[in-house]
């Protein structure tokens, strides 16, 4: 089955955005994002850390589209689904920032759930889509299950995972080559305990990392 992911966002406050909003901030993404701007995937793996690092590197790894269709996009806060590559700027992390990521917010909603429709068409059935984020909440799953219903997938060794567990996971998934396994959405249980920790990661040369 093809398969394109979907990935929620990392926040666009906090102490690591206002390094990235910094005017005299001396380290290359951020003279990048102030300037002539910079891709999302790289502002939002700074900002995130592991957690988006993994999501994007993973899905990467694995997205197999149908034709045209993008085989990795990122939920935004006022924006839509976005490709990684897209170069974002102060402003944009500014908006991002602006709009609190709640069904009942138009400005959140609107947008995504336009780009879902979209890729709905570029991506028609078997296509599976894969959510890599939180599902427990509802506030990416909803929208989209509302627009993919049955296709919309995640990886159940999600369940009970925090951010940091999730990351090293989706790296480590990677290093190996072997992929998730996923299941629908639609009448999953959506949490789950706690999973034993992670061994040490390692690289497929089998170093330590």
């Amino acid at each position: 089955m093809n398969r394109v992911f979907l990935l929620s966002p990392a926040s666009s406050a906090g102490p690591r955005a206002d390094l990235l909003l910094n005017p005299r901030a001396g380290f290359d993404l951020a003279r990048r994002l102030q300037a002539e701007g910079a891709p999302l995937g790289e502002v939002f793996s700074f900002l995130s850390g592991l957690y988006f690092r993994g999501k994007l590197a993973y899905a990467r790894a694995f997205a197999d589209p149908p034709g045209a269709a993008p085989g990795v996009l990122v939920i935004t806060p006022s924006d839509g689904l976005v490709s990684p590559d897209e170069p974002v700027t102060v402003e944009t992390l500014r908006r991002f920032a602006s709009v609190p990521i709640d069904l009942g917010e138009h400005r959140y909603l609107a947008p995504l759930l336009g780009d879902s429709l979209r890729l709905a068409e570029a991506a028609p059935t078997p296509c599976g889509i894969v959510l890599l984020g939180s599902v427990a909440t509802g506030k990416y799953g909803a929208p989209l299950a509302a627009v993919f219903g049955a296709r919309l997938l995640f990886p159940p060794s999600f369940a009970g995972r925090g951010d940091m567990s999730r990351g090293g996971l989706l790296l480590r998934a990677v290093d190996s080559g072997e992929e998730l396994d996923y299941v629908p959405l639609e009448g999953r249980e959506r949490h789950g305990e706690r999973p034993p920790k992670l061994p040490p990661r390692r690289t497929r040369q089998g170093g330590g990392r």
